[in-house]
């Protein structure tokens, strides 16, 4: 999967540094587009960056081809770092069933490669879970700039682990 990420993603500078970003498509009432723009948006501002971040939809994999849940355990299995961004107003129901199976599959390294960033105010006791159960950095944010902030710091902070050697290369399989 790494390879085919790799090959079909547009290139970045950091072309090998792959991150799968995660959140609702969908708001309360329905809303579509403006999560998914949302989503985007950040996608586009780490890439502008450098990092090599994508969406589940940017990898053209058919659902007929492979489901959703077996394409969020391969992305984020290929990926050096996964972001999982919670906004207030989004339908949290999928990106929940989402971040217990990845997390759950990645339970072994979820501390060193998986950020969950909710925005301030949302509470649950799954958040909670996030980081005493997976070990998982979790973090709020106020607005979208501190959000971009404490995701580039968060893939930064991988990158440096990376290159020097304390966390492997590429990311466990």
């Amino acid at each position: 999967m790494r390879d085919y990420l790799l090959d079909t993603l547009p290139p970045t500078t950091y072309r090998r540094f792959l991150v799968y970003l995660m959140g609702p498509y969908k708001g309360h009432r329905g809303e579509d587009s403006e999560m998914f723009a949302f989503l985007e948006r950040l996608r586009d501002d780490l890439r502008d960056v450098g990092f090599n971040a994508f969406l589940a939809t940017d990898a053209d994999i058919e659902l007929e081809e492979m489901d959703a849940g077996t394409q969020s355990l391969q992305f984020a299995r290929a990926s050096n770092a996964v972001v999982f961004v919670v906004p207030g107003d989004g339908r949290n129901l999928g990106v929940g069933i989402e971040v217990g199976a990845v997390l759950e599959d990645m339970s072994d390294r979820a501390h060193e490669r998986v950020l969950f960033v909710h925005e301030s105010g949302v509470r649950s006791a799954m958040i909670r879970a996030v980081a005493d159960r997976w070990d998982a950095t979790v973090r709020s944010y106020d607005d979208e700039a501190e959000l971009v902030y404490g995701i580039r710091v968060f893939a930064r902070d991988v990158m440096r682990r990376e290159g020097s050697g304390e966390l492997s290369f590429p990311p466990e399989e």
